[in-house]
């Protein structure tokens, strides 16, 4: 019969049918959990009565099932393992036999139940042939900005495997595509791969250690980088092929690659633009080279981001292990030393003769320039101007005064100031001119030339040899515990040291505000201070004003706060891999400092080298001035000056801030150019954790480069994380490979993928044992529809999602639901059947109840879903659809079309008629409702539909999306529907009070009385009836009122004929009851209840035995009063 059709219960409470039985996936996730808490007890637990809850079977419904705590959890660890077993026997079964890129053959039986495997084998491969996904330039421009929709892929790394946050951006972005590709909008996904310049580098220099024996340097440049070229082509596609298994409807014909010669063109012409343009505030270039502190990673030998860098809390003294040191470090302690004066004999008697410092960076002392003080600070003011002698060396240094970095009751009051590797000492050092000295060469070892006696060791090598000749030198004043910090390259776990070298900028003031001014916000004081800041930061182009939709609105003060308080972005990295920096060192005779001159080529830099040294003359270059005081600089001798390219390449995020147009041919802008077409894009969906990295850079870049904004609206989805919230990580054994949920896997092939991974040997045990716990059965075959549906339902949080696998099989057996309620339909309508719209038109011109209740649901649904879309509330439209195909259609609608189409209880031919035609509607609209959500599934079924040769459209994705329909939607029958369901939910437990089996179809009799307005309700009996598993359903309307419920008119039903009651009442159950609209029924003390032989603190008034033959009257026993939990077994009696 059907399962709880009167509840209305969103999907992330209930869930799909397991089999032929309901069990959602709040309850598979909670049985699973008991299963891992009493694994000892599975093999016991699992041959108890079967659970009922979550839809429940026959009369009992949820109500009684759902109480029931038999079975638990060894029940939910043998259905998965009988799941995966299963999935696993039908995938050794299935064999494809369509030719690669033909339509899928289906010339067999559906089979008995849903098979992931089966279902989306061949569907892709033929999408693709048949260029459903392409998008031509012509149709682009004809049709317009609100004609088509265009989206760009973030295109992920070419060394990356597909991962839960690749398979949420997918699922997102793959179903607005193919929503929009239904509503006939000329619809572009475009495919890309980044070219990841510090992860590629890194994997294959690892395969030539391990394979050769040799590094890059061995190789030589040209040599290393053809061999990542190699690297690329044999495994660079394999996200590629891992989004074709998700569904993801991307243009292949216009895949991109950031370091292709068309996207590298784009990359050198943006430099050179923004290296020629200006800042309208300070008349600065936009893009500029200057000597600064960055982030280095020693173990990669290159200048970092932001993005790159984990920041780790070290709460005190703490030992890490960092590569290339064969001992753990201690971080997390600061080292106290002295810094004895230099002898004045104009010092007064008794002065102090040093000053105590302290730092967590004791090597770091080495390249010290001064020592300040708090100007205000009584103890040391009259010491500033003093000079300190090095301890390691013949140098001196000052003490100063400054009263921004100091601060006086903070350890001893004194500073150790070390410019050239730390940030806030290198700004102390350009408030008072001090000198740099840097420590360490690009490997982490320090230099010969202020090394002192450590130089050529490594940097942590050279802190423990400090401290001891420290400590010999009688200097050292002692360690602490001190809470830290820590910089750690996210790529190798080395920890970051400061560095200042030369490196390339660009300065992003001004680009900033202006994509400040773009954004949309609900405040027009916000909006007008942004354009005001704008303007007053020297922008006089076209601001975009509010045109720029950031979703959710949450994160859009985050994107105000970073933007306005911008730093210059490091744009030079030390790596052969990318793209190398179209600027060139001139190499002349006198130059004591770097002179660099850019051009898209060798002879456009060339033209410019009188140009920059009179800039650099102008900026006090000696040697430039020099030279063009002299003379002699003639065409023919700049002809022979010799140009050096920059060794440096461009951060990735570079190129990846220009994909939305160099992807489409940038800088070609004429009007056959595919920029005409496509550009700008109409949406950017990504991750909000690199909303700064990428998507503000990309509005930064447009709106500078293109005059336009790359996109109006960005959408911004969570993170994802394990059911606990923990983050993701091998080490916690929790990490999920998206094609594992989708495909299945054993425990065993879980545990092999931990223990052949890179974790480290300490944490595999772990990992492992964290693996077994929380997927004690594996993960059976879900398929891709599954895991998209399953991740869109999670986006009601806007940050991030707690992932429970669980709740993925859920959806999966939801689609098992789907394929069982279409292969029961297709059974009944007949392979003769034809719809028609006149078939349609007639069946609702007939008026039944139940076939204007479901068309009425339909177009609700189909509403609910387009409004979620544009909204981009994918949650609601996964509840919407659900809920339409579980609640609505498979637990009312074909159960009572069953009576019809079965030909067993009419022989109306246009009844039946009628009926089909409901039916194939709602089968037909269902499906392309689904579609975007769960692509493969859905093509499947709507091939197997009837009139599939019929059809304009050969496939369901360029079938037009389901939409609204005047007049379609039916209040009244819906309110009689709901009569009518409320009346089964009532009838279900009440049989259920009576414990009665399932099939027994007992006589009812519904009384019904006027409401306020007076109105009688209509009861539809025959639904009634079918629904609850009832024999004659009469309805009668009540001639006088009901007597008033009261304690001394609601005796319990044995009271009313005790006699006849033959159970040993001892009090041993206990009852929870629900009385509306009145107090509870009269209750008589008993003995006090025990529980594992303890009495209850409480004393206990329990009712009379609820057992009694008597038939209960209107004031007698109320159906309300249900779910039984009982204490301990009846002594004797009738056992109820």
């Amino acid at each position: 019969g059907p399962r709880g059709g009167a509840r209305r219960i969103p999907d992330h409470v209930r869930g799909a049918a397991v089999g032929t039985a309901a069990l959602s996936p709040k309850e598979l996730a909670k049985l699973a959990d008991v299963a891992r808490r009493k694994a000892a007890k599975a093999e016991t637990a699992a041959s108890a009565p079967d659970a009922g809850g979550g839809g429940g079977g026959g009369g009992g419904g949820g109500e009684k099932g759902g109480a029931r705590k038999g079975g638990g959890g060894g029940r939910a660890a043998k259905k998965i393992a009988s799941l995966a077993a299963k999935d696993a026997a039908d995938a050794a079964a299935f064999v494809n036999d369509t030719p690669e890129g033909e339509k899928k053959r289906m010339n067999g039986p559906m089979a008995a139940a849903y098979q992931p495997r089966a279902v989306e084998s061949a569907w892709y491969q033929w999408w693709e042939k048949e260029g459903f996904f392409s998008a031509s330039a012509d149709s682009g421009r004809k049709a317009g900005p609100d004609g088509r929709f265009v989206m760009v892929i973030p295109p992920p790394n070419v060394t990356g495997s597909l991962h839960l946050g690749h398979t949420l951006m997918a699922a997102v972005e793959d179903t607005l595509t193919r929503w929009h590709r239904m509503h006939g909008r000329v619809a572009l996904y475009v495919p890309g791969v980044d070219h990841a310049g510090i992860a590629t580098q890194a994997v294959v220099e690892k395969k030539l250690k391990r394979e050769q024996n040799i590094t890059r340097h061995d190789l030589g440049r040209e040599a290393f980088v053809a061999e990542v070229w190699k690297w690329k082509e044999a495994y660079g596609s394999q996200i590629c092929s891992q989004l074709r298994r998700v569904g993801s409807s991307l243009d292949w014909s216009r895949e991109q690659f950031t370091l292709s010669p068309k996207l590298s063109r784009a990359v050198t012409e943006a430099f050179c633009r923004l290296y020629n343009m200006r800042d309208g505030k300070t008349g600065e270039r936009l893009v500029y080279r200057k000597k600064r502190l960055v982030h280095w990673c020693c173990k990669l030998r290159t200048a970092l981001s932001n993005i790159e860098v984990d920041n780790v809390e070290i709460p005190g003294r703490t030992l890490r292990a960092v590569p290339d040191h064969d001992e753990p470090v201690e971080f997390g302690v600061l080292t106290n030393f002295a810094y004895r004066f230099v002898p004045d004999p104009a010092a007064a008697e008794g002065e102090l003769t040093e000053l105590v410092v302290a730092t967590t960076r004791l090597e770091t002392m080495l390249a010290d320039v001064a020592v300040a003080i708090h100007p205000d600070d009584t103890r040391y003011a009259h010491l500033v101007g003093r000079r300190l002698q090095h301890p390691f060396s013949d140098r001196t240094i000052p003490v100063i005064a400054d009263g921004v970095l100091v601060k006086m009751g903070f350890g001893t009051g004194a500073v150790k100031i070390t410019p050239a590797h730390d940030a806030n000492d290198f700004e102390c050092g350009q408030r008072n001119n001090l000198p740099t000295y840097s420590l360490l060469n690009d490997d982490g070892r320090l230099n010969a030339e202020h090394g002192a006696d450590f130089a050529g060791m490594l940097r942590y090598e050279a802190r423990v040899a400090v401290e001891e000749a420290l400590d010999a030198k009688g200097l050292l004043r002692g360690k602490e515990p001190n809470a830290m910090v820590l910089g750690v390259c996210s790529r190798t776990g080395d920890v970051i040291e400061p560095r200042l070298l030369p490196q390339w900028y660009v300065n992003c003031d001004g680009m900033a505000l202006r994509a400040v001014a773009a954004m949309k916000t609900d405040s027009e004081e916000d909006a007008a201070a942004a354009v005001d800041a704008a303007r007053a930061a020297g922008v006089t182009e076209d601001l975009h004003a509010g045109q720029l939709d950031i979703q959710p609105k949450t994160f859009r003060s985050t994107w105000t706060n970073w933007l306005t308080d911008i730093h210059p972005w490091c744009i030079s990295r030390q790596l052969w891999w990318g793209h190398r920096i179209p600027a060139y060192h001139v190499c002349l005779p006198g130059l004591s400092e770097e002179v660099m001159v850019v051009g898209r080529d060798e002879a456009e830099a060339r033209a410019s080298v009188l140009e920059r040294l009179a800039e650099a003359a102008a900026a006090g270059n000696e040697g430039a001035a020099a030279l063009l005081s002299a003379g002699g600089l003639s065409p023919e001798a700049l002809a022979g000056v010799e140009l050096k390219q920059d060794e440096d390449v461009l951060d990735t995020w570079f190129s990846s801030g220009l994909f939305p147009f160099s992807s489409f041919g940038w800088p070609d802008e004429d009007a056959e150019s595919e920029m005409s077409a496509f550009y700008p894009t109409t949406l950017l969906e990504t991750g909000h954790d690199i909303l700064f990295f990428w998507v503000a850079r990309m509005v930064m870049f447009g709106q500078t480069l293109t005059g336009k904004l790359p996109f109006s609206t960005v959408f911004l989805h969570p993170m994802v994380r394990d059911k606990h919230g923990r983050k993701m990580s091998k080490s916690l054994g929790n990490v999920v490979d998206p094609l594992q949920v989708i495909e299945g896997s054993t425990l065993e092939e879980l545990l092999a993928k931990v223990t052949g991974s890179n974790v480290a040997p300490t944490e595999i045990a772990r990992a492992t044992e964290a693996t077994r716990t929380e997927f004690p059965s594996g993960i059976p075959e879900c398929g891709a529809d599954a895991l998209r549906f399953g991740l869109l339902a999670y986006l009601v949080q806007t940050r991030d999602v707690n992932l429970d696998v669980g709740r993925v099989v859920g959806y999966r057996n939801f689609c098992n639901k789907l394929w069982n309620a279409t292969r029961f339909a297709l059974a009944k309508l007949g392979d003769d059947f034809l719809p028609t719209a006149e078939g349609l038109a007639a069946a609702r011109a007939a008026g039944v109840t139940a076939d204007l209740w479901i068309l009425s649901r339909l177009d609700r649904a189909v509403e609910a879903v387009n409004k979620a879309f544009a909204s981009f509330a994918f949650a609601d439209a996964v509840t919407a659809a659900y809920n339409f195909w579980l609640y609505d259609l498979c637990d009312v609608y074909l159960e009572l079309a069953k009576r019809f189409i079965s030909g067993g209880e009419t022989d109306d031919a246009a009844r039946v008629a009628a009926t089909r035609h409901v039916l194939y509607e709602c089968l037909d609209v269902g499906l392309r409702l689904l579609h975007p959500m769960m692509p493969f599934v859905t093509e499947e079924l709507y091939q197997r539909l009837p009139g599939a040769a019929a059809r304009a459209s050969p496939s369901i994705m360029i079938t037009p999306f389901p939409v609204g329909r005047d007049g379609w939607q039916s209040p009244a029958a819906e309110a009689a529907m709901e009569t009518a369901t409320t009346l089964v939910h009532a009838c279900r437990s009440l049989k259920a009070s009576y414990s009665l089996v399932p099939s027994a179809r007992p006589d009812v009799v519904i009384v019904t009385s006027a409401g306020s307005d007076g109105a009688t309700p209509t009861v539809e009996t025959d639904y009634v009836a079918a629904l609850a598993g009832l024999g004659t359903v009469t309805s009668t309307v009540a001639t006088e009122a009901a007597p008033a419920r009261s304690p001394q008119a609601a005796p319990c039903r044995s009271s009313l004929t005790p006699s006849r009651c033959t159970c040993s009442w001892r009090g041993l159950w206990t009852l929870r009851w629900r009385w509306p609209n009145s107090p509870p029924p009269p209750r008589r003390s008993g003995r006090w209840p025990t529980r594992r032989g303890r009495a209850s603190k409480r004393r206990a008034t329990l009712p009379r035995c609820p057992r009694g033959s008597a038939t209960p009257t209107a004031s007698g026993w109320p159906s309300t009063m249900r779910r039984w939990r009982r204490w301990s077994s009846w002594r004797s009696g009738c056992g109820q």
